[in-house]
């Protein structure tokens, strides 16, 4: 297999794409059109870097008819020999699991992307999981979260936070991740997603999302691909207790009432999942504070952010093919806290995403389409241990809580919101300037500076200021601010051996809120890998 990089198409192109891509090739190989027997879109990115000459960069793998037909000479910089990576889990494990498996079901704890694909991948290997979510199905859920925005009347158990598919369900879906695998599982995800209703383009897209909108029905469907498969899932089912012998799961306890046996246990937690935390340290799970970050939704025009990064309106490009544009931004503040840009949605809403009463936190949120007229990213500062009240494993739990119970007073009830320029001089908003927010849930002026630790605010002035360098008016002064955002990723990690599994023999701690992950493909692939050490395990036991 050949891969070429950097193939560059004018983006108004895209329609022609294949046969510009096939005929780059074969200038860049020195073969002809026939010599290619097919070839494959690794990866498409936008180069937008000079505004009046916008392209598409590709990476493509080639497969030739005879590969001899390449001279050697070829083989160098941007074209080079690769094998192409592909899931490649022992399959005598899953062979052996599928035919013989007969021990106590496994039981998977939360229906996020870490806990979703792990029982997807236990249930069509022959292991008939038991998928418990605290939660409602995703139709139910969405009933409840819509009734909240409007109303304001929160359900603790069925939410933002919790349901089927996770906090991820009501986000932008987005798919890209830091992680460098080699093991095939990012590629396995994106089609495993793909399969289950997911566009096509996710498998090459350098920043792949789905939507919300579209998410909840792969969701849907792979929960169904469960059931179909042997697996069983089960709503409005809240673990409340583990039993444990000689160091050993035994058995679950499931709304305070009904017991099922069990001796594996998979833990895909979400990072909201507080009681859950608590009940884990009562059993002496080993667990550790970890960093994480908070701060605040910024709101800006959509079109303000296509004109920085494009040159023109996504909507004026081609067909509209641009799309809504992102943006990606770090700095340093002074007081030496790392501030930076958090899952940017592109013409999204700015949603409440409480889980607590009396206790307010924010997220992202887009839809497949993207076409909002406001663009949102999480602007977050760094927090450490060092900064909790005390040195408990619970205390950045703890820390989170204090800040929505300040967003909540401040909001009364409300997301807060605050134009920059009065975040800055530490005065309520009064009126709106020529931006009005774009949210789930509704809205009331206060002073975040009221909500968010000093330092904290003192970064986020500072650092706001500076990405106007980056992107021409970030700093309005009537850029909109909501918050709080605190749920960025887990304030615990629940300790795992090489073997994935936790002090307690049988758990399995897994995904986000475990620790593992930070984002919907990062879970995912968390899951497959803690499928295959289940698999791995149940092999060994046969073996001995």
């Amino acid at each position: 297999m050949i891969r070429i990089n950097q193939i560059k198409v004018p983006y108004y192109k895209q329609k022609e794409e294949y046969d510009i891509l096939k005929n780059k090739i074969s200038k860049l190989l020195k073969i002809s059109l026939a010599d290619i027997s097919s070839f494959e879109i690794i990866r498409k990115s936008i180069d937008a870097r000079e505004k009046h000459d916008i392209y598409h960069v590709y990476t493509v793998d080639v497969q030739l008819k005879d590969d001899m037909k390449v001279k050697k000479g070829i083989i160098k910089g941007n074209i080079s020999l690769c094998n192409k990576e592909t899931y490649s889990f022992k399959e005598k494990y899953a062979d052996n699991c599928m035919s013989t498996y007969n021990a106590k079901r496994p039981i998977v704890v939360g229906m996020g992307p870490a806990g979703l694909f792990c029982g997807y991948f236990l249930a069509i290997n022959g292991y008939k999981p038991i998928v418990i979510e605290r939660g409602k199905s995703v139709e139910e859920r969405t009933e409840d979260v819509e009734h909240f925005w409007k109303t304001g009347e929160l359900n603790t158990e069925s939410n933002v936070q919790f349901g089927e598919g996770g906090a991820g369900t009501f986000s932008d879906g987005k798919l890209n991740t830091m992680v460098k695998d080699k093991s095939g599982r990012n590629r396995l995800v994106l089609d495993t997603f793909v399969k289950f209703g997911a566009p096509e383009n996710i498998r090459f897209v350098n920043k792949p999302h789905i939507g919300t909108d579209v998410l909840a029905k792969v969701v849907k469907n792979m929960r169904n691909a469960i059931i179909d498969n042997g697996g069983d899932v089960r709503f409005n089912s809240k673990l409340t207790d583990i039993n444990i012998s000689d160091g050993s799961v035994k058995a679950i306890v499931i709304n305070n009432e009904e017991v099922i046996e069990t001796d594996t246990l998979v833990l895909a937690l979400g990072h909201s999942a507080r009681d859950t935390f608590a009940l884990l340290k009562e059993k002496e799970l080993h667990m550790e504070p970890k960093a994480f970050a908070v701060g605040v939704r910024m709101e800006h025009p959509q079109e303000q952010i296509d004109m920085a990064m494009y040159g023109m309106k996504h909507e004026d490009s081609v067909e509209g093919i641009l799309g809504a544009a992102d943006y990606k931004l770090t700095a340093q503040a002074s007081n030496g806290r790392g501030v930076y840009s958090f899952c940017m949605c592109p013409g999204g809403y700015v949603v409440n995403a409480s889980s607590e009463q009396e206790m307010l936190a924010v997220n992202g949120m887009s839809y497949s389409k993207r076409d909002g007229k406001n663009a949102n990213s999480a602007i977050i500062v760094s927090v450490t241990p060092e900064d909790f009240e005390t040195d408990d494993v619970l205390a950045g739990i703890e820390f989170q809580r204090k800040l929505e119970m300040a967003a909540y007073r401040e909001g009364k009830g409300k997301i807060p919101v605050q134009l920059f320029g009065d975040f800055k001089e530490g005065r309520v908003s009064e009126q709106y300037g020529e931006i009005t927010p774009v949210t789930k849930g509704n809205v009331t002026f206060a002073d975040l500076n009221r909500v968010l630790p000093d330092e904290i605010c003192h970064a986020l002035k500072e650092c706001i200021e500076s990405f106007g360098k980056n992107i021409k008016g970030f700093n309005r002064q009537d850029a909109l601010m909501l918050g709080v955002e605190s749920r960025t990723s887990s304030p615990i990690r629940i300790c795992r051996d090489e073997l994935l599994q936790a002090n307690i023999k049988g758990i399995y701690p897994c995904g986000e809120g475990a620790g593992y992950a930070g984002g919907i493909t990062s879970a995912a692939m968390d899951g497959i890998k803690v499928y295959e050490a289940i698999a791995e395990a149940f092999y060994q036991e046969e073996e001995k």
